[in-house]
């Protein structure tokens, strides 16, 4: 029997299966059936480096729903960026089929948008400039979206910085203009590979909070990937977690706790609870192969 707060979900298990509280106490999904935003079915990888074949991803099966933050979890080296990658249509799939919103992904689309790593800003560009770039490359008429841009750089905590360049940023601040960046074009899915890796801890868990702030007002499907168990059981309303490569989803743990989510939560015993219940998971994924 599952613990209360936590839920195990098979990794085949269709949205429609799954449990019917997931925490949303929010109100932001009304019906019981929600709406695949993106899928992946059966998804594998396999690439030849300099020396041997390599077999990065096994058969992954994975949805995200209208609006749900599904985290992606997974020790160095499973292929959670290489999986990432291929839902961003950058890398084809050896087997298998990923789609968005019912229709195979082919190669890259603006319905999604990317925030990496590193927030790969253009140190000559001011903030208001990189959160614009994306316009730009994308041939679009960049006049129609600067109230867009400075309502986003607003909603980031970022007002006032418009004309700032990087320099004159923190990481954390800089994080935040390649998020405006990311969503400057409405994208229908936001991925995120790790994006506050490399911050201090303080840094990270104001980053983590500011996030759950902006996820709560646009309301973007999001899969995010990380390495930190707490990061990930604070952020989503679902914890997807991979084995050791070649990377396959072993399991789901949904996450039931009431949102907004605080600093105070991660004290919570139902917190906790589930954090134990992750890391029983990679440590039983890790034993296994």
């Amino acid at each position: 029997m599952p613990q209360a707060g936590v839920y195990w979900v098979p990794a085949q298990a269709s949205p429609a299966e799954w449990p019917g509280s997931l925490g949303r106490d929010d109100g932001r999904m009304s019906c019981s059936r929600p709406t695949e935003v993106i899928g992946l079915d059966g998804v594998s990888l396999v690439y030849r480096s300099k020396t041997a074949e390599v077999h990065a991803l096994d058969d992954v099966s994975l949805t995200a729903s209208t609006q749900e933050f599904v985290a992606l979890l997974g020790p160095s080296g499973c292929g959670k960026s290489t999986l990432l990658k291929l839902v961003a249509g950058l890398l084809p799939a050896t087997r298998g089929v990923i789609r968005l919103n019912g229709q195979p992904i082919s190669g890259p689309t603006p319905s999604i948008g990317i925030v990496f790593q590193s927030p790969l800003l253009m140190a000559w560009r001011t903030v208001l400039q990189n959160v614009l770039l994306q316009i730009e490359i994308r041939d679009l008429r960049v006049a129609d979206y600067r109230a867009a841009a400075r309502d986003l750089i607003k909603l980031v905590g970022l007002e006032g910085f418009e004309h700032a360049h990087p320099h004159q940023l923190s990481g954390g601040m800089q994080q935040r203009v390649g998020l405006c960046r990311a969503l400057i074009h409405d994208p229908d899915l936001l991925i995120m590979d790790e994006p506050f890796g490399a911050l201090d801890a303080m840094t990270r868990e104001q980053m983590n909070a500011e996030l759950q702030r902006i996820w709560i007002e646009r309301r973007k499907t999001v899969l995010f990937i990380t390495h930190s168990i707490a990061e990930a059981v604070f952020l989503a309303d679902r914890v997807a977690v991979m084995s050791p490569r070649p990377g396959r989803i072993v399991g789901e743990i949904a996450v039931d706790l009431p949102r907004p989510r605080e600093v105070a939560t991660t004290e919570l015993p139902a917190f906790v609870q589930l954090t134990r219940a992750v890391r029983t998971l990679l440590n039983t994924a890790s034993v296994i192969e």
